[in-house]
Order: C-alpha cells, then structure tokens, then sequence
C-alpha cells in the first residue's frame, strides 16, 4: 500500500526544471524538493539530542 502511494507522490523534477517559466520557479523547484529532507534531519537530530540528553541524566 505504500509502495502504490509512494509511486504515485513522486515528482518528475528534472521535467518541471524543463517547462519552468522563469529562474525563480527553478530555485523554488528546487527548495521544495529539499525542504522535506531537511526537516527530516532536523527532526532526527532533534530526537537524537533529546536521547542523548535523557540518558546522560542517569
């Protein structure tokens, strides 16, 4: 089932980079589709900082 949501979500970047009208839709393209895998980062960063923190507590 996430595999068929997975296939269905994914984005052809490098074909809205061709039809993009103008050089900040390529910039906004391009933030989008890093935006999410960063603040995935953060978030595991942020899990791993808490972690951390409540283990040194014992």
């Amino acid at each position: 089932m996430t595999l068929l949501a997975l296939l269905l979500i994914q984005v052809n970047i490098t074909e809205k980079l061709k039809v993009a009208p103008d050089s900040s839709y390529e910039t906004g393209v391009l933030i989008g589709s890093f935006l999410p895998f960063v603040l995935l980062v953060g978030v595991a960063y942020w899990m791993y900082y808490r972690a951390k923190k409540a283990g040194d507590k014992k």
